[in-house]
């Protein structure tokens, strides 16, 4: 049974920064990729970003290019989302979802393609 726990959520002020963290379990962790996506009050769920664990390919939406940051440690088991500058439209619940074959580097990231996903973690980016 895959499973997704994220982590690191909070409140945060306006160009601040915070990590989230996505640790899995239930799959090849080296053979997949993981996603993150967001969902703000009211507005559909968005992919924000994804890493292929086996190269290290990635994706980002680009609404957080230049400010978001998602890495892979194999050995963990867990994808991190360091987040910097943000902003009050990044105020959402953030989701890690897998497995996907593989993170090509061209979006947008479609929910249909990821099976499984943690509970959610809230970030709140005050002005």
């Amino acid at each position: 049974e895959v499973q997704l726990v994220e982590s690191g959520g909070g409140l945060v002020q306006a160009g601040g920064s915070l990590r989230l963290s996505c640790a899995a379990s239930g799959f090849t962790f080296d053979d997949y990729a993981i996603g993150w996506f967001r969902q703000a009050p009211g507005k559909e769920r968005e992919g924000v970003s994804c890493i292929s664990s086996s190269d290290g390919s990635t994706y980002y939406a680009d609404s957080v290019k230049g400010r978001f940051t998602i890495s892979s440690d194999n050995a963990k088991n867990t994808v991190y989302l360091q987040m910097n500058s943000l902003k009050p439209e990044d105020t959402a619940v953030y989701y890690c979802a897998a497995p996907l074959d593989y993170c090509s580097g061209y979006g947008p990231l479609s929910r249909a393609d990821f099976g499984s996903w943690g509970q959610g973690t809230q970030v709140t980016v005050s002005s």
